[in-house]
């Protein structure tokens, strides 16, 4: 391989599927990414790419090229991040993705103490509740709530969410007080939806070292904690929400806490990062600082 820049330019291209946006990526024009590309094929013997008018795309033996690929460029990085480590300060765009509720309420808060210790940083968020791919769309580090199956991502787990069943004294006022989880079936529930099989979250309740999962809907479900909370404020029914969330709320009496004998413990939280054998400063000081975060406050 007579260049290694090459390599990167044909990972940029199967990452953004375009030569235009891999060009402007990495400061090209779509002519001198198509002429790499094509240099390379030639070098190689294969035809890595298929081009359409529309579009283009990894070949069998491109996409096998392109893992490989990956894994020469990442050990590079990883290089120069540990002959660096030791003396560089974080520095450059630090790219992360939160959790709607828990970036606003808790995240979001902190990054001002966050950017005030690293100056040299600039960090790009994104707030949203769908499922990222952190490798395709370059995402240095994420929160995430619950289980994580992707092999490609390290989870380093921070803190465990806690969650009450509540309703606004309006609702109470005029459908009664639940004393158990099973009279919640006689009252109108709000559910998390998720969106992404269609299902609702169920109810964890936890009484003398039992463990009851219920799933409750009702005429209105939504798949955004924020929206959830705010329709049971408005007394629309009984929800089950993160302490995170509706701590305001219950202080300010907005929301009153039902079935106080029953704890509803919450799934893990979370940070997690693509596999790299030496992380860049940048991504290691926000890893440091979101464990300190989250350890001073139970959610």
């Amino acid at each position: 391989m007579q260049n290694l820049n090459s390599l990167r330019v044909f990972a940029r291209v199967v990452e953004t599927r375009s030569f235009t946006e891999a060009g402007k990526q990495l400061a090209l024009t779509a002519s001198a990414v198509s002429k790499s590309i094509s240099k390379l094929e030639k070098e190689l013997g294969v035809r890595l790419l298929q081009r359409t008018t529309r579009s283009v795309g990894p070949t069998e033996e491109g996409q096998a090229f392109y893992t490989h690929c990956r894994q020469i460029l990442a050990d590079i990085q990883s290089a120069e991040n540990q002959l660096g480590q030791s003396t560089e300060s974080p520095h450059g765009t630090l790219h992360l993705h939160f959790p709607i509720g828990f970036g606003q309420h808790v995240i979001m808060p902190a990054l001002p103490e966050f950017l005030a210790r690293y100056p040299d940083l600039i960090v790009n968020v994104e707030l949203s509740d769908r499922t990222v791919d952190m490798i395709y769309e370059g995402i240095d580090a994420t929160l995430h709530i619950g289980d994580l199956s992707d092999s490609r991502l390290i989870s380093r787990k921070v803190c465990e969410l806690n969650f009450v069943v509540c309703a606004s004294p309006s609702y109470l006022e005029r459908h009664g007080v639940p004393t158990s989880p099973d009279d919640l079936a006689h009252h109108h529930c709000i559910a998390y939806r998720q969106m992404h099989t269609g299902r609702y979250r169920e109810w964890p309740f936890h009484k003398d070292g039992r463990i009851i999962h219920k799933a409750f809907s009702g005429r209105l479900n939504v798949n955004n904690s924020e929206s959830l909370l705010n329709a049971t404020i408005a007394g629309m029914g009984i929800a089950m929400v993160s302490t995170f969330l509706a701590d305001k709320a219950l202080k300010s009496g907005q929301l009153q806490v039902l079935l106080e004998d029953y704890a509803c413990p919450g799934p893990p939280v979370s940070i997690v990062y693509p596999v790299n054998r030496y992380l860049a400063p940048k991504t290691r000081a926000f890893i440091d600082y979101i464990v300190e975060l989250l350890g001073r406050e139970l959610y």
